[in-house]
């Protein structure tokens, strides 16, 4: 998420470093509120007085697209996953979201206009997240491992890419060595994905 392990994108917004701020939840700076809103899927439940806990919360609201990681030695792997596309999108990320499958999803890949500086953070991510940073041409540029960010911590870790990059893609921890986010890699958007590659069906 833009400023934090939610990739939530704060474009417009605070300047930490030299790096714009987004998050898991995008939010202005590492000490205001971000925005609440709670997406859960139809299977999850509110918990109220006398209900049981609420089930795992998935992304919601997003469109699914497929993309295509091609790594440095030839061999590709095609998957299905959400995508944050506008500044909205981007601040809400994986905030808040507690399913571990992702709503059978491989992760969410943000999507800039043109390559950015933005860093991301973890506030009100709970679920630990790897990230990989993409430039305008796919190449990859860098990664991170970002931890959730404590409700009581004032202040969240934020986490940026070395270079500009125009995507970043956010996948449950540990998960970008089987997809081959490593240098030399490449991304490729495709179109909206079909339900068969939900979650992680390699392609070759």
């Amino acid at each position: 998420m833009i400023l934090g392990a939610r990739l939530r994108a704060i474009l417009p917004a605070t300047v930490i470093g030299s790096l714009l701020l987004v998050g898991c939840g995008a939010s202005g700076s590492a000490n205001s509120s971000s925005p609440s809103t709670i997406a859960s899927t139809s299977e999850s439940t509110i918990a109220g007085p006398d209900s049981a806990p609420r089930g795992p919360i998935a992304p919601s609201g997003f469109r699914s697209v497929t993309i295509t990681i091609t790594r440095p030695d030839g061999s590709t792997e095609t998957r299905c996953v959400w995508i944050a596309d506008d500044v909205a999108l981007q601040e809400r990320g994986l905030m808040d979201v507690t399913d571990p499958e992702l709503g059978g999803r491989a992760g969410m890949v943000f999507r800039f206009p043109n390559e950015v500086s933005t860093a991301f953070w973890m506030k009100d991510t709970p679920l630990p997240l790897s990230i990989a940073w993409f430039d305008a041409s796919g190449m990859f540029v860098s990664s991170a491992d970002m931890q959730p960010c404590p409700a009581t911590e004032r202040r969240c870790p934020t986490y940026g890419a070395t270079g500009p990059y125009q995507f970043a893609l956010e996948v449950p921890i540990g998960e970008d060595a089987s997809l081959g986010l490593v240098p030399g890699s490449r991304l490729q958007l495709g179109e909206a994905c079909d339900q068969s590659l939900a979650g992680s069906v390699p392609a070759t």
